[in-house]
């Protein structure tokens, strides 16, 4: 059964998330604007239009890049990295290789974990810039003249492990002189560090100065941002670590510091962590706050909160007239703009087109003679690789999972499986579990598996469809369909992950084999992400 492209739009934008209004100020939002894991966003207005980045570690192509009209309904337009072997060979999953432990940190060929940390998108001297760190391999550039791209292979700003979290600043406001700038942290935390820069942002000049480190005021103390408005220079900096902890700023009439620091966004009881974003000004002059709250399973999901000023001071969220530290907005009066009541985070696919679609990241950079567009058309074919775990296998095809809740369902051809292969339908991450088939004797079985211990089924037919319904509980119901029209549940429901190498939970295709011989391969005819749980 083929679904029609116009079907497939529908079902991309029913996946988005909660319903947004369509336009304008005239109408409220709702929190969060993205239900997704886009996790250390960096935001930017360059004319009517918002580009946000987000961190997007091990998987592969690295850093989306996502295009906004309203700051509230978002869309992916392209990533910053097509392929990240050139920050280390690790990042291809060199094999075969067994992970002994997938709960502790990545051994044996993988690079979970790593990769592309918490980016900065910065519009410079008519290009694009795009900072990011790898805590293994150093701090990097890339350039384009067009977020969607090209952008310019990376370039080594600093070459040093250990790195976190660069944002270049340029000088060149009112009262500057013109002078380049990059901040960024420690892994692990603190301090924040200074560094002069080269105009064209491709290097730095010293060795740095620290301008922040007070584990008792500030602690776990990370993602800078710099910002300078009437005269004063601030960091944006959270505070308290990933899942809980306020945002806090500093401000100083020097670059240099010494700065004060002042906590402008709280947690609540229900909103945890809210903080690490960007200041953007949108088209009225209006200033907001973009962050992350972290939500278990679902990642770390993106918020948008109203900014105002006091004596210096951004005060951001819902506040009492004079409190120095505001609340997170449930709901708000949305920016002044255009609307973009079209645009929708990319989910369903229905694998007709000559490119995978953005919505779409390896689990490490694929092997691309295993899979292909054009040797079926219509249909996506992966071929099994070596391997003992799902989490050893290389070319497990992912994407965000969207909040509260939703299904996902896939339909396969199964029938140019070989012994010891399994295909199928997965929730993953560093304890995965999944839905799918497995070929031993000739005879080819459901399975469920949660962990690497696999459950047998029933024998299958040639094509079957399988499905994964996560509810707002974060745990996630399998079922499967010999029609796609009855489904019968198989397994347990089974809780996710809460965070897996520094992401949420990822609905995906996949296929390895455990067997010696000829490699087989299995066709996927589409893939179909709707919104709420249908188990």
């Amino acid at each position: 059964m083929r679904i029609p492209s116009a079907v497939v739009g529908a079902l991309l934008a029913a996946a988005a998330g909660p319903a947004q209004p369509p336009t304008g100020r005239a109408a409220d939002y709702a929190n969060p604007i993205v239900y997704a894991d886009y996790s250390d966003p960096d935001v930017i207005r360059v004319g009517d239009l918002y580009y946000m980045v987000s961190s997007s570690f091990h998987l592969s192509p690295g850093i989306p890049v996502l295009e906004s009209r309203d700051l509230v309904h978002w869309r992916i337009v392209g990533h910053v990295l097509p392929r990240l072997a050139g920050l280390s060979p690790l990042y291809a999953m060199p094999g075969p290789h067994t992970l002994t432990d997938a709960t502790t940190k990545p051994v044996g060929g993988t690079r979970y974990g790593g990769g592309t940390w918490a980016p900065t998108i910065r519009h410079h001297a008519g290009r694009y810039h795009v900072y990011f760190p790898t805590p293994d391999e150093g701090v990097f550039v890339s350039t384009a003249a067009d977020p969607r791209g090209p952008w310019t292979p990376p370039v080594a700003v600093i070459a040093q492990k250990g790195l976190e979290d660069p944002a270049p600043f340029w000088d060149d406001g009112p009262g500057g002189d013109g002078s380049a700038w990059l901040i960024h942290g420690k892994v692990g935390a603190g301090p924040l560090i200074l560094h002069r820069m080269s105009a064209d942002g491709l290097r730095v000049l010293d060795e740095g100065a620290v301008v922040a480190d007070d584990k008792v005021r500030l602690p776990v103390l990370e993602g800078p941002k710099l910002y300078k408005r009437d005269g004063w220079y601030y960091i944006f900096a959270p505070i308290g670590g990933v899942s809980t902890g306020p945002q806090a700023v500093g401000r100083a009439r020097r670059i240099t510091g010494p700065y004060e620091w002042r906590d402008v966004l709280v947690p609540t009881a229900a909103v945890k962590g809210p903080h690490q974003g960007a200041l953007v000004t949108d088209i009225a002059g209006a200033d907001w706050f973009v962050h992350f709250n972290a939500t278990g399973a679902f990642g770390r999901v993106t918020w948008l909160e109203p900014v105002r000023w006091e004596n210096g001071w951004p005060v951001i969220g819902e506040a009492a007239p004079g409190a120095a530290a505001g609340t997170p907005v449930a709901r708000h009066a949305a920016p002044a703009g255009a609307g973009g009541g079209d645009y929708a985070i990319q989910a369903s696919d229905a694998f007709d087109a000559p490119r995978l679609g953005l919505q779409w990241q390896w689990n490490h950079d694929p092997d691309d003679a295993r899979w292909s567009l054009s040797a079926r058309p219509g249909w996506l074919r992966l071929t099994a690789g070596r391997a003992d775990h799902l989490v050893t296998a290389r070319n497990t095809l992912t994407q965000v999972l969207h909040g509260p809740a939703s299904t996902v369902t896939a339909r396969f051809d199964l029938s140019r499986m070989t012994d010891g292969q399994r295909a199928g339908l997965t929730l993953f991450g560093a304890k995965p579990s999944w839905i799918g088939a497995v070929r031993d004797g000739g005879v080819t079985r459901l399975a469920y598996a949660s962990e690497g211990r696999e459950t047998p089924g029933p024998a299958l037919p040639a094509t079957v469809v399988f499905r994964a319904a996560v509810g707002a509980d974060q745990c996630v119901s399998y079922s499967w369909s010999a029609d796609g029209r009855r489904f019968r549940p198989f397994g347990p429901p089974t809780p996710l992950a809460p965070f897996s190498w520094w992401r949420g939970s990822r609905p995906g295709l996949f296929t390895f084999t455990r067997g010696d011989g000829p490699a087989g391969s299995v066709d996927a005819d589409w893939f179909r992400v709707t919104a709420g749980d249908a188990s």
